[in-house]
């Protein structure tokens, strides 16, 4: 790595590193010799990263000059990998203020380049007839190539990984639907490319010379439809040829409802990567070979990137995932420790049992609670909400996990998302799906005064409104049964677990209660 004229490595400023690609971008920096500082609204979701004592975190908002001032300070690359999709019918507005918040702090910064990840749009159509994410994706990297800053602009089509987005529609298409009905956008050709080529580009970005200020259409070395993709999926997994009928009948909002139903990505998410999928997306130029060398074995081919794909899958080293970006619109407070918080009400339904197992155990089972291996009460119950999330538009229970047995800050867990660990005796669960306030669960796994191992549960909920206080009251009937089973089944299943008698007893704080909790003020 070579150094800069103070003689010290250049520093690459990462927005977006709690993402999908920014999270995979870091050490790939860091192996190539870079210092990295990352920009975060909430640093401590970074905190668990392999990479996190590696890197610096500043805490910033696109949106706030102030802030990305200072995360700008003695920066010589800032990769901007940041978008508003989905906060809302003003996304437009809003990307298009933190973009230009963006250049202006980079060229006063003295920054030496920007590097942008867009979309891949295609050629002949007029911007107002793309969709609104290719539009703002578009008008994002006009405002960064006319900030008076050189950038790069990376435009991708379908990215192809363990994890993505896209990638994540495709696999839940192809294995769960043997025979498909499908809208007409299937025909539509596409040039995929693999995550570990996108990466690729975006580290040699950072080294173009001075005198490039241009857009790169990007992409791997197959132009397939939708449909083909299917196909070749399937082919790769080892699944039965699939059939697929396409129908004209279908439109993006109906598509997006329907891959909602059958993927875990939800209809909010799905709508926008539908869309793109209107028009074709091929790449126009290989231009970016002439700054960024080709090694051997790249780019990597569709079947390729898929095999990788889901190896990595099986092997449980999906690093990043499309979920661990926040859900637009989800509550991003963190757990109130006052019982005064803002002057409101703060219902708890508090669970304890001894159990018959070391605490180890019962980490165990707490640590790999979620995805597969489910919330040990009333499956249906759980399911029923989970689809009802779905239909109000929030992100469902398909979500998943990333890791089958570990958890890290930041880490989506089906409709929940990791605020806290504390490994071996704190779990905390911040709630993502539609609710009237805001919600968490936390599990711990302690010894008493007498040595004996406890598990501890508590349910917190802070209401927004007469609607809040009414949701609490409606669903605090049901609080035994889902809350109660759980904190049964969980003792349980560690006392199974350590070989052990499940001779565990429950307590319940007189604070909770089958009939509803604990009103805090």
């Amino acid at each position: 790595m070579e150094t800069d004229e103070r003689g010290t490595r250049p520093r690459c400023l990462v927005t977006g590193a709690t993402g999908y690609i920014g999270g995979r971008l870091v050490p790939e920096l860091l192996a190539a010799g870079y210092r990295v500082r990352c920009l975060a609204r909430s640093p401590g979701r970074l905190r668990d990263h392999p990479w996190a004592d590696r890197a610096e975190v500043v805490r910033a908002d696109v949106t706030d000059p102030a802030s990305v001032a200072e995360a700008m300070r003695d920066v010589d690359v800032a990769y901007y990998l940041v978008h508003a999709l989905g906060s809302g019918r003003d996304f437009e507005e809003t990307d298009r203020r933190a973009a230009r918040v963006f250049g202006e702090q980079a060229r006063a910064a003295g920054v030496r380049r920007i590097v942008y990840l867009g979309g891949l749009t295609p050629t002949g159509v007029p911007e107002r007839n793309l969709s609104p994410h290719l539009r703002s994706r578009a008008e994002v990297g006009r405002i960064l190539l006319e900030s008076g800053v050189p950038t790069t602009v990376l435009r991708a089509a379908v990215i192809i990984g363990s994890g993505s987005a896209s990638f994540e529609m495709l696999r839940y298409l192809a294995e769960r639907l043997p025979v498909m009905v499908t809208p007409s956008w299937v025909r539509t050709r596409i040039q995929p490319i693999a995550v570990r080529d996108v990466l690729r580009l975006l580290v040699g970005s950072a080294r173009m010379p001075q005198d490039v200020s241009r857009a790169f259409d990007i992409g791997g070395p197959d132009v397939l439809t939708y449909r083909d993709m299917m196909a070749r999926y399937a082919a790769v997994a080892g699944l039965p040829r699939r059939l697929i009928v396409p129908v004209p009948v279908l439109t993006p909002g109906l598509s997006s409802h329907w891959i909602g139903l059958v993927t875990p990505v939800p209809a909010s998410i799905a709508r926008p990567l539908t869309e793109s999928l209107r028009h074709e997306v091929v790449c126009h130029e290989n231009d970016i070979a002439r700054y960024v060398p080709t090694p051997p074995g790249h780019p990597v081919g569709f079947d390729e990137a898929v095999r990788l794909a889901l190896q990595r899958i099986r092997d449980a080293r999906v690093t990043t995932r499309w979920s661990s970006a926040s859900v637009p619109g989800a509550p991003s407070d963190p757990l109130p420790t006052d019982p005064d918080w803002a002057g409101g009400s703060l219902y708890t339904d508090r669970r304890e049992r001894t159990v018959a197992a070391p605490p180890e155990a019962l980490w165990r089972v707490i640590e790999g609670i979620g995805g597969e291996n489910g919330w040990y009460s009333f499956p249906l119950a759980w399911a029923l909400r989970g689809r009802l999330d779905r239909l109000a538009g929030g992100v469902g229970l398909r979500r998943g996990r990333r890791d089958a047995q570990r958890l890290r800050v930041g880490d989506s867990l089906d409709f929940w998302r990791v605020e806290e660990i504390e490994p071996g005796r704190l779990l905390r669960l911040r709630a993502e799906m539609r609710l009237p306030g805001l919600a968490w669960l936390e599990m711990r796994a302690d010894r008493d005064p007498a040595g004996r191992t406890r598990y501890r549960q508590r349910a917190l909920f802070h209401p927004h409104g007469l609607l809040g206080h009414a949701y609490w009251w409606g669903v605090s009937p049901f609080h035994a049964v889902v809350f109660g089973g759980m904190a049964r089944n969980i003792a349980r299943a560690a006392a199974a677990s350590a070989g052990t008698a499940p001779a565990d007893r429950e307590a319940t704080a007189p604070a909770s209660g089958a009939g509803g909790g604990r009103r805090e003020r």
